[in-house]
């Protein structure tokens, strides 16, 4: 079969022959795959960066870490790879598959579930969004914080706040769910003053956050109490695109009701995570087909990754290679 394999951490991806993968126990199961999103966390893992990453086996290891792909009987479904998934075909977990709406495109499908998995689980499992709540998305303007933001909206936030750097895909925010919007390059005296000025207005109850470093210093510092009551803050870190430490204020756990914790793997209990695919990647596909939960994607050729596998993708967009 075809595949794209990554010889040494770091190399570009080569489209080759490559055997075909073989079901280990009676918990895999062999499908023909469709389509595979490439993600931050695929190329962190390919080039050794990301903390769950392996060395690439003697031979070669296929990218690609889950996709959509087509069963035995020829239904179509979202499943998470034992083996590779940019490949002909894969091995897949018998019991991390979710059946794809029959009118849900398969780039859309492909894409979605690695920003669900960004988005939902932080809101629902690790800051236990409420009905009511008002949210603040930190980076707002990637993929999976678009996501976020409508997934807010849909699990019954009353505001939702997006910060990020490009003015356009913040301007996209507020036409998919989110109500105000913050620059991050504006000077840090200015964000600072419009994030207070909105905390006192509307408490910020939530935050997701997907850049950390200098602006997550910024938000903790904005929400610091003065020794009034306060509401409970639940940030949440998914990611840390623009740096891995921060400096954190003790005054800042001392002043506010603030609860701090991460979204990831090792973050979830193993129910949360059989809900993903019990529960929450059924709903969010259905609300994909249905028009309610966009995501733009740009698609290309499994034999092209090599030269597009580090394609400067547009804002909010998600690159699908299709087989």
């Amino acid at each position: 079969m075809k595949a794209a394999v990554m010889y040494q951490k770091g190399e570009l991806p080569q489209y080759v022959d490559f055997p075909e993968p073989v079901a280990q126990n009676k918990d895999e199961i062999l499908v023909n795959v469709k389509a595979v999103a490439i993600k931050h966390f695929d190329k962190g893992r390919a080039a050794g960066k990301h903390y769950s990453s392996d060395a690439p086996a003697g031979g070669g290891t296929v990218v690609g870490g889950d996709g959509i792909c087509l069963l035995a009987d020829g239904t179509r479904v979202y499943g998470m790879g034992v083996s590779g998934m940019l490949a002909e075909k894969a091995t897949i977990h018998k019991d991390r598959i979710v059946k794809v709406p029959e009118n849900l495109d398969d780039a859309t499908a492909a894409a979605l579930p690695n920003a669900v998995i960004g988005a939902a689980m932080a809101l629902r499992f690790r800051a236990d969004i409420q009905r009511g709540d008002v949210v603040l998305i930190n980076g707002a303007t990637g993929f999976t914080g678009r996501a976020a933001v409508q997934i807010a909206k849909h699990y019954g936030a009353k505001k939702v706040i997006a910060t990020g750097r490009n003015q356009q895909s913040l301007n996209d925010l507020l036409t998919l769910g989110a109500d105000e919007s913050i620059s991050v390059a504006q000077n840090d005296e200015q964000f600072r003053a419009q994030l207070k000025s909105i905390h006192a207005n509307t408490p910020i109850d939530v935050i997701i956050d997907y850049l950390w470093g200098h602006t997550a210093e910024m938000i903790l510092a904005c929400v610091k109490g003065d020794g009034s009551f306060t509401n409970k803050i639940r940030f949440v870190s998914v990611g840390s695109v623009t740096g891995d430490l921060i400096q954190l204020s003790a005054a800042n756990l001392r002043s506010v009701d603030l609860q701090l914790a991460g979204s990831g793997l090792g973050a979830w209990s193993k129910q949360q995570v059989a809900a993903l695919f019990t529960d929450i990647l059924p709903e969010m596909f259905q609300l994909a087909s249905e028009g309610k939960l966009k995501a733009g994607t740009i698609s290309v050729k499994s034999q092209d990754i090599a030269e597009l596998w580090n394609l400067d993708v547009p804002a909010g967009q998600r690159l699908v290679v299709t087989i």
